[in-house]
């Protein structure tokens, strides 16, 4: 069991890791792509899969495209980290900016 000293240093040293903000795509074999941004691109690619994997995809072309390959070959890849430094309401315009960006030169549908 960890000590309560080892579970506040943890704590403290997960609240103040660095921003992983960016952008994604999440590319199928057939050439569909798709664009996202998150605050959090370490976690985003488990989160999508999980939900496309349950049934809670958002998008129903992407359900549909998920369903048709059975889930197989798809891709994730990040298209853009953020300034890690950026502060909060600056990152969130940053996120917004730079989505419209990918989408258009990568003919993306919106995630």
């Amino acid at each position: 069991m960890i000590d309560r000293t080892a579970r506040k240093a943890a704590s403290s040293a997960w609240k103040d890791r660095p921003a992983d903000a960016g952008i994604y795509a999440f590319r199928d074999a057939q050439g569909g792509v798709w664009v996202g941004a998150s605050p959090t691109l370490g976690a985003i690619e488990n989160r999508l899969r999980f939900s496309l994997r349950s049934g809670g995809a958002t998008d129903p072309a992407l359900a549909a495209a998920w369903a048709a390959a059975g889930g197989e070959g798809f891709v994730f890849e990040v298209l853009e980290r953020l300034d890690p430094d950026l502060v909060p309401l600056a990152r969130t315009d940053a996120l917004k900016a730079r989505v419209a960006h990918w989408r258009a030169v990568l003919d993306a549908r919106a995630l």
